[in-house]
């Protein structure tokens, strides 16, 4: 009886690291690719990367394309707005903020060409992920 409770306890253990592992390495697969959105945007849109990953306050326009890459990171990539905020370095609410910002903005012609061009760019840099 006591080897029957230590072999559960054991097996439970293991499966609980397998759970740990597999959500690590999930972590880790979000924020690389989050990572890439940004390099993307920062390409397509001729900025530094590293001001679109600048904690703190930035000029109004990179706060804008930081939007954009959040939504698209959400809309395209199907990533939680829990998993974009940790990918970018940010609250959750500050993507839920940053998605509305750019829904609304969407009604914009020019702007909502700006949207679907880094939409457009996204499904062709990250197919094999969408294809799972």
């Amino acid at each position: 009886m006591k080897r029957q409770n230590e072999a559960r306890e054991a097996a439970a253990k293991d499966e609980r690291s397998s759970f740990e592992l597999l959500a690590e390495m999930r972590r880790d697969e979000v924020v690389e690719r989050c990572d890439a959105m940004i390099d993307l945007m920062a390409a397509l849109f001729g900025v530094p990367s590293k001001e679109l990953r600048r904690l703190g306050r930035t000029s109004n326009d990179i706060s804008r394309l930081r939007q954009i890459a959040m939504y698209v990171a959400h809309v395209v990539l199907r990533f939680s707005m829990s998993d974009v905020g940790r990918g970018f370095g940010r609250d959750r609410t500050t993507v839920l903020y940053a998605c509305h910002t750019v829904e609304d903005l969407r009604d914009d012609a020019d702007f909502d060409r700006i949207v679907a061009l880094a939409e457009r760019v996204a499904i062709a840099a990250f197919r094999d992920r969408l294809e799972r």
